[in-house]
């Protein structure tokens, strides 16, 4: 039967946590997992992106400009290694970073597999908390900052951010149902 990995991704530094627990197939490849998690945590899919687990760095493949600024013979093309090849038990731990000017750090914990069940469609979100920050808002210290400002009706950034954000945000707002919606427009 074919294995489910349930996994819990959650946005380091922030608190109280921004997480989101999902189910994905053992084969996803890790490029697949990192169109899941910028779907689940709301993210935009507009910056590099790495994986850490075991001493492997697992990304995009890189072109030769690339190269300058890493070193590519160390990453692992994250369309050609699956899951289910580097995870070999639950309570597995590893890193996703993405936005390396921003530095949004993600742990993630492979906290059980599962036998598929045929009436879900996979991935799927079963849980989370939180509005994820916007792109680009400067790290976890930047989003507290905007937080911040976007309380104080008096503070003179405030709207200037809400221009640049399009309005107010809620950073209690996370719907569940919006995401797994979200998760069945991409194509795996």
């Amino acid at each position: 039967m074919e294995a489910i990995v349930q996994l819990k991704v959650s946005l380091n530094g922030t608190k109280p946590p921004i997480w989101r627990r999902v189910l994905v197939r053992k084969q996803t490849t890790f490029y697949e997992l990192h169109l899941i998690i910028q779907t689940v945590m709301g993210w935009q899919n507009y910056h590099l992106y790495e994986f850490r687990i075991h001493g492997y760095q697992i990304g995009m493949p890189l072109n030769e400009a690339d190269d300058f600024f890493f070193d590519s013979d160390k990453i692992i093309d994250a369309t050609e290694i699956s899951l289910g090849s580097v995870l070999p038990e639950t309570k597995e731990k590893f890193t996703y970073e993405y936005d390396f000017g921003d530095g949004w750090k993600h742990t993630i914990i492979a906290e059980k597999f599962l036998p598929a069940d045929p009436a879900i469609r996979y991935p799927t979100c079963v849980g989370g908390k939180l509005k994820c920050p916007p792109e680009d808002c400067g790290g976890v210290y930047g989003y507290y900052h905007l937080l911040e400002v976007l309380s104080n009706k008096r503070h003179p950034e405030r709207k200037g951010m809400l221009e640049w954000l399009g309005g107010p945000i809620d950073p209690s707002y996370f719907n569940l149902d919006e995401v797994n919606g979200l998760l069945k427009k991409i194509k795996l």
